[in-house]
């Protein structure tokens, strides 16, 4: 399977490109304003968590992280501290915690990637909606196939 040329792996290698570069981009922004990269993930599963309209608690982003509580303490008391994220109270369920994206976070990164973005979605606007349809399609398919835990040690 190493020499395999089919379009199939083509796909594969494009996907691992696109993904070495916004990993690259990630930590290049990280770098510029003192995060770890893991912060930069950190602030995307809370602004995607926001647009999808879940409400983001410690406990659920130190499960996405894959850090342990004290792990994920450090890191939200490090964003807090840094102005990027605000802790509050559920208003609910005053036990439990949320994690609101500061506006200061999505200014930096607007400032940052929306070049990016901007660029990308230039590049989806070229195609038809129905080219388009297949991709939202192949990417999600490709999101669903791959494990969202880490691989047990043998």
């Amino acid at each position: 399977m190493k020499d395999d040329q089919s379009p199939a792996m083509e796909l594969v290698h494009l996907l691992r490109a696109v993904t070495v570069r916004f990993d690259l981009l990630g930590a290049e922004f990280a770098a510029g304003h003192g995060l770890h990269p893991t912060d930069v993930r950190a602030l995307i599963h809370l602004l995607d968590a926001a647009r999808e309209g879940t409400r983001a608690t410690p406990g659920r982003l130190g499960e996405q992280l894959r850090l342990n509580s004290a792990g994920t303490t450090a890191l939200v008391d490090r964003l807090e501290r840094l102005g990027l994220i605000r802790r509050t109270r559920d208003t609910t369920d005053r036990r439990r915690v949320l994690l609101t994206v500061e506006q200061k976070a999505h200014d930096l990164g607007w400032a940052f990637f929306g070049p990016v973005i901007s660029d990308v979605r230039g590049v989806a606007e070229g195609f038809e909606a129905e080219d388009l349809q297949t991709v939202r399609r192949f990417l999600t398919a490709v999101l669903d196939s791959v494990p969202d835990r880490l691989p047990t040690r043998q």
